[in-house]
């Protein structure tokens, strides 16, 4: 007798929101999943603005990750607009990871989610990220005071850094996600336009370089991302910040800090895009633009795309 064909699995898919509080990591563990960085990476606080969708795809199934801004006490009109670009995604998403670290206690900002997470109805599942910087026998008080704060569908130790458990959670979310089809493209990893994730890049370099309050009131606009001269494809970006003492911290002693930037920032771009670049920069004042709601809109900031 002939052999029946053999049952073709199903293809699964769906959008898994990542929230917790400020630097837990939750960009790190996008880009280690993805290979390759589209969410900017730095050690201070809110360096994620935006909701910014990575894609990771494989024969059998296909996961939007959704890296939402830490959610911390708002300061500002910006500060708000991240936390409902947080909070926004948990009714909209098939599952959500609430990533805590390690070597941390739980503290306010962690209950006030756990208290947002009570009212989401689909699987929650808490990562405890930075193993690596543990000892085992600490996890596991930890792990068992946030069992007792909430009940998870599952619980991951990993370490973004190195990679461990990422796999093992990778398949849990597969099995976890409804049949669906492959929405986007096999070498697609994010949705967001070329111009967005170069201006992310440009403002990496700015927090990797500057301190105080000078990163949380920058804000980068790619205004021209076309043509070519020379075989380099020209890139113009304002950098804008609140107050003239900022702009001279920016651009620097004899420019050295704003070329600094274009050096960094121009090699990651052209890493991403592939090719040769020529990065122009210009540094602006627009004075209190974080509590500006006009200012934030024509900044890319809008609460209407929340909704």
């Amino acid at each position: 007798m002939p052999k029946e064909p053999p049952v073709e699995k199903k293809h699964r898919s769906g959008f898994v929101a990542i929230i917790g509080r400020p630097n837990v990591g939750k960009s790190t563990f996008m880009n280690r999943i993805l290979g390759e960085k589209v969410a900017i990476m730095s050690p201070k606080a809110q360096t994620t603005r935006n909701k910014i969708n990575g894609i990771y795809t494989r024969p059998d199934a296909q996961i939007i990750f959704v890296d939402t801004p830490g959610i911390h006490k708002p300061q500002n009109e910006l500060d708000q607009y991240m936390d409902d670009a947080a909070l926004s995604t948990l009714n909209q998403v098939d599952a959500v990871l609430f990533m805590v670290e390690a070597d941390q206690q739980p503290g306010r900002g962690d209950q006030w989610i756990l208290e947002a997470l009570a009212k989401v109805k689909t699987p929650v599942y808490l990562l405890v990220n930075k193993i690596d910087l543990v000892s085992p026998d600490d996890l596991i008080p930890l792990i068992e005071r946030y069992s007792k704060m909430r009940k998870f569908d599952e619980v991951f130790p990993i370490s973004a850094t190195q990679g461990n458990n990422i796999d093992d959670l990778l398949n849990t979310l597969i099995t976890a996600l409804p049949v669906g089809p492959q929405y986007y493209p096999d070498d697609e990893i994010t949705d967001h336009p070329e111009y967005f994730v170069v201006g992310e890049l440009i403002r990496e370099k700015i927090l990797e370089l500057s301190h105080d309050e000078v990163p949380h009131a920058v804000a980068v606009v790619v205004e021209r991302m076309k043509d070519y001269v020379g075989g380099k494809l020209q890139i113009e970006a304002n950098i804008f910040v609140e107050r003239p003492g900022q702009k001279s911290i920016i651009i620097g002693k004899g420019g050295a800090m704003i070329k600094e930037i274009g050096i960094r920032a121009r090699r990651d771009i052209e890493s991403l895009l592939g090719e040769p670049v020529n990065l122009k920069l210009w540094v602006k004042v627009q004075k209190n633009w974080r509590d500006n709601n006009a200012y934030l809109r024509t900044l890319g900031y809008n609460k209407k795309d929340l909704k």
